[in-house]
């Protein structure tokens, strides 16, 4: 026996496919960045990064705010991904996903986003460096949160 809340999110859910793509492939580029600085604080390698003006990676990524509590920023955002792709994998194939997964991914995402907020901040204001990995990072993800807000209005909140 199904609920009315199943049907209501049955008959929605298909409206959202070219939205779901575009979201994995966001996912897919924000690993394919977030891989890349997590690979330059595992291997200790300096950034492939323009050096003029006000970029300036290295001092980005080594400065204090590179690290919480000792874990490096960018393997945080990596697992933010991760984390992020399976929910999108999984949202359609588990039950309680099914329910509840897109409402899971906004808040993750949201957390994720108004910390990736405080580090463009963390860029400009404190550190007076820019790392455009970050930056690009950063628009990635802000782009993602958009689109996890669309997807939630539309199949969670919209009557249409």
């Amino acid at each position: 026996m199904t609920s009315t809340i199943d049907e209501g999110y049955k008959s929605k859910v298909g409206r959202g496919a070219p939205a779901r793509r575009f979201q994995a492939l966001l996912v897919v580029i924000g690993l394919v960045v977030a891989g890349y600085l997590s690979y330059l604080k595992l291997a200790e390698a300096p950034a492939v990064c323009v050096e003029t003006g006000p970029f300036n990676c290295n001092v980005v990524l080594n400065s204090q705010y590179s690290e919480l509590s000792g874990i490096p920023i960018a393997y945080l955002g990596f697992a933010v991904y991760v984390a992020i792709g399976v929910l999108l994998v999984l949202e359609k194939r588990v039950t309680f996903l099914r329910q509840w997964g897109l409402l899971l991914t906004f808040g993750v995402s949201l957390f994720a986003w108004l910390f990736s907020m405080w580090l463009v901040y963390v860029q400009f204001a404190l550190l007076e460096a820019l790392c455009p990995w970050c930056l690009t990072h950063e628009t990635n993800f802000t782009v993602l949160f958009g689109l996890i807000c669309y997807r939630l209005y539309r199949e969670v909140f919209s009557e249409a």
